[in-house]
This record gives structure tokens, sequence and C-alpha cells, in this order.
């Protein structure tokens, strides 16, 4: 299924040459990036508004379900495109901390923390916002891998993108090459394109998940309140976001034991009194954080977001990674497009990779060590939160995006002593 702008061009104008300089030569796109979340429409509308041709692909129909708490917080919200309107269905102001069910405190804020959202609406949102800017946007196409050399590649600078379009049944799926000068890998996860690119991981999660109707009276309760509960497994949490007539609860741990996992969430829900309620969605999904070393692109290839393995690793944050990443990566695409060989595309890969590491890479490295402290130390971790007013204006201030965790190191003696002490130990 195909959709965008006044200026589209069909699957089958684009497999046959419209628009190309002959008719011996195939539509060749400036940018084509894959996967329509918050990664993959960041770089597509970055890269459309400098008015260069741009194609986003899915695989899914949107809007489509995607397990995530939803919680937007002021780095997410600073890095959305000019104009965008958040779909907010609660505005946090208070936030409950629970140590594994016991010591439960309750921090209130005047102003706003956060924000909550579903993410099938943020995310069409973020994918029209795109469309408006000039993408052309595919649904319901698989990329199942992306050629720069060989038979299959006209030219040095160009990227042939496989892609098939579904099948009917008992017929295989049509098989079509869409060629790009410069791509954009934001397919999630378990991203084909980060394999390509040889996306290298430390740090895996399991993150299960249940979303709750609840009734009025209930609902009532949790309005502009959030619950967030330091688990029982090292390094694991819960939480609950409400989101109007419903409630996101989840949990998140190493990847390794699942059952665990499971029974956290389990207990969780029951020490809640939502045992009751019978969940529309209870779904699961892995988390994974890039190391240090990990490339992001090859070639005219970029990854960002899930793809990248970005995401914050102590809270396991990833939308602003995604937003901030894909931004990027649809500006530095750009330039790769531009590039007339491949010395000049390997210079902006780089510089785009630079962009990444100086400030996403910073924040990275200290969850790093926030999550080797909370490992052992999660009581500790409470009891500074709820009871050392500058922890909680620290932790305010963050939600907020008035400052980030690699400033609070910076600024902060005392934290900087803490995580210091981590790492002698």
């Amino acid at each position: 299924m195909a959709s965008g702008s006044e200026n589209d061009v069909s699957g089958e104008q684009a497999a046959q040459g419209s628009g190309a300089e002959d008719d011996q030569t195939q539509t060749v796109w400036d940018v084509v990036v894959i996967g329509a979340g918050p990664a993959g429409a960041s770089a597509a509308h970055a890269a459309a508004v400098t008015g260069r041709r741009v194609l986003l692909l899915e695989k899914a129909e949107l809007p489509r379900y995607k397990t995530c708490g939803g919680g937007i917080i002021g780095p997410s919200r600073d890095a959305l495109p000019p104009g965008y309107e958040l779909p907010l269905r609660d505005r946090v102001h208070a936030v409950t901390f629970s140590l594994n069910g016991r010591l439960t405190r309750t921090k209130r804020s005047r102003q706003m923390l956060f924000g909550l959202i579903n993410r099938p609406e943020f995310d069409n949102g973020l994918v029209e916002a795109a469309r408006e800017a000039g993408a052309e946007v595919r649904t319901g196409v698989t990329v199942t891998r992306v050629e720069q050399h060989g038979p299959g590649v006209p030219d040095r600078r160009t990227v042939a993108v496989v892609v098939t379009n579904g099948g009917i049944a008992g017929k295989r799926a049509a098989e079509e090459i869409v060629y790009a000068r410069a791509v954009v890998g934001a397919d999630g996860s378990a991203s084909r394109i980060g394999a390509h690119v040889g996306v290298k991981l430390d740090q895996v999660d399991l993150g299960l998940e249940s979303e709750i109707p609840v009734p009025a009276s209930v609902a009532e309760d949790w309005t502009g309140r959030v619950h967030i509960d330091w688990g029982p497994l090292p390094g694991s949490y819960g939480w609950v976001f409400p989101k109007g007539d419903s409630l996101t609860v989840g949990v998140i741990s190493a990847r390794g034991d699942g059952g665990a996992t499971k029974r956290y969430l389990d207990d969780f829900i029951a020490r809640l009194g939502l045992s009751g309620f019978e969940p529309s969605v209870s779904s699961g999904h892995l988390t994974r954080c890039r190391s240090d070393d990990s490339p992001l692109s090859r070639g005219r290839v970029l990854v960002c977001g899930d793809a990248a393995g970005l995401l914050e690793p102590w809270t396991r944050e990833g939308i602003s990674y995604a937003l901030r990443s894909g931004r990027l990566a649809g500006e530095w695409a750009v330039r790769i497009a531009e590039a007339h060989d491949a010395v000049d595309a390997r210079r902006q890969a780089l510089n785009y990779a630079f962009a990444v590491k100086a400030g996403l890479g910073v924040e990275m490295g200290v969850g790093r060590r926030m999550l080797a402290l909370f490992e052992r130390r999660p009581g500790l971790l409470h009891a500074v939160l709820t009871s050392f007013p500058p922890a909680w204006r620290a932790f305010a201030g963050i939600t907020r995006g008035k400052r980030s965790l690699a400033d609070l190191v910076r600024t902060h003696p005392i934290a900087r002593r803490a995580l210091d002490a981590v790492d002698r130990t």
C-alpha cells in the first residue's frame, strides 16, 4: 500500500524508471528510510524539509501497536518536528516510588514532569509530519536486505534496497528493488539494517507490558500520577502510566530469566489491586544497547534509534534517543546523498557518528554507570530520591529536559563521587 504527497511515484513507476534521467535509468531516491517509528519518521522529516526526494518504508499498516510505556520527557518534546502537537493522554505531576512494593512514597511537583501518549497515535502523527514535509510513505512492505556492491547496484553512489510487498496465499511475495543515494535504517531492535552495518550490543533487556482498561473510579485515582517500583531482580523496575481509561503496566529486567520477569509483572499487578481487570493487550519486547565501539554506518547506510542500539541503559528510555538520533541521521543522510565519491560519503558518515557519540553517547556512558549503581544498591537510590530534596529536584529537572544525567554528574560532586565509587569496585 502506498500513500504520500502530490509528487508521489507509484511502486510500478519507480521500478520502471519514472522521473529518471532517461528510459534506461532507474529512479534513484535521495534518501530511503526503513522503519516508520519515531527514529525513522524523524529521519524522513529532517531529510524531506531540505527538499530532497525521500521515501519512508514501513512493514506494518499504520497506525500500529507498539510495546512502550509512552512517557514523553523533555528531551523528546524538544526534538519533535516544529508545529507537532503531542497527543497527550495525561500530564504527570506526581511520582509514587516503591522498593519492590515496600517503602512507598509519593513526590509531587507543581510543574508538569512529563507527558504520556499512546504510541499508535504518536507514531502516526510523526509519519504525517514527515509526509507533510514532502516524504513519500509506503506501508505494508518489508525490506529483506540492502546491497551496496554487486551486479544489482548500478554505480558506487547507489544503494539497492530489496523489498517485498506481502504476497497472496500460496504464492511468494513479489520482490522489488528501490534505489537510493543514502539509506537510514530505523527498523527496530531486531534490525536487518543494523545487522548489515554490524551493530554490536552489550546489554539486552526484556520488557513485559499490559494495557489494562479500568473503570472511571480507578482511572481517577491515577490521573496525573505514575508509579515506579524498583524491582526484585538486579536492574529491574516496574511502572504504571495512566492513559485516561486504561493503565499501561509493565516491568523490565535483564534478559535471561523470562519466568522471573513474568512473575514480577504478575506480582506487581496484584500488589496494585489490578488483577481483577482483563488486559486488552499483553506484549513483550527486547531492548538492546549498543557497545561503545559499535559502528553507526557502513558505506552509504546509517542506523539510528533502536536499530543502532541507542537508548538510555538505566531507565531504557528510548523515545528521546530515537527522535534525536533520527533527526541527525536524516540531516547527515542528505550530505551522504550529495557525496560524489566513497571518501566524501565516509567523511559525512563519520561526522554523523561523532555527533551521536558526543551527545547521546556521553549520556549513555553515564546511564551505564547509573545502572551499575542501581543493580548493587537499589535501596540507596530509593532512599535518596524519596528523602533527599536535591535528588528529587534533579530527577524532576531531567524529566523536564532542564538537564541530563551527564549534566548532573558533571555539576554535582556527590553524584560524581557515588559513580566513581562504583567504578572502583
